[in-house]
């Protein structure tokens, strides 16, 4: 049972993160509603170097934070089929439970309602695979 837990608080990773990969490169969901702000980001440069814009870097942030989303869901749906004796190991349970409550907060405090709730129900599956595996 624990091995369908843990797979199942990987996918809203892989189901979030692929959606906001879509949304980085192929629509305009995370540009400003003011379009002036979205000029002057792409002619404002952050004060360590003069070699990106703002707006750069803030279509990389999204791009990397999307690619590690699904890169973490990833590697939790392959750990329990390939590797199902890796849910046993304690570090390894700290280390999904701390990362997704991270990004539990994360939601709460910056992020909206569709997030916060697919990472909660992440961690609940994480967490219920942990218990079904003591």
């Amino acid at each position: 049972m624990e091995k369908y837990l843990w797979m199942a608080g990987a996918l809203p990773f892989i189901i979030l993160g692929t959606i906001h990969l879509g949304y980085t490169f192929f629509s305009n969901k995370l540009t400003a509603r003011d379009n002036q702000l979205n000029e002057t980001m792409k002619a404002s440069f952050p004060v360590l170097t003069k070699n990106t814009t703002m707006w750069k870097s803030w279509t990389g942030f999204n791009a990397s934070h999307s690619t590690g989303a699904i890169y973490f869901g990833l590697v939790n749906v392959i750990l329990p089929i390939q590797y199902p004796a890796a849910l046993q190991n304690p570090l390894l349970q700290f280390i999904n439970i701390v990362t997704v409550l991270f990004y539990v907060w994360l939601a709460k405090k910056y992020w909206f309602r569709i997030p916060f709730m697919g990472m909660l129900i992440s961690f609940l599956c994480f967490l219920s695979a942990m218990l079904a595996s003591a």
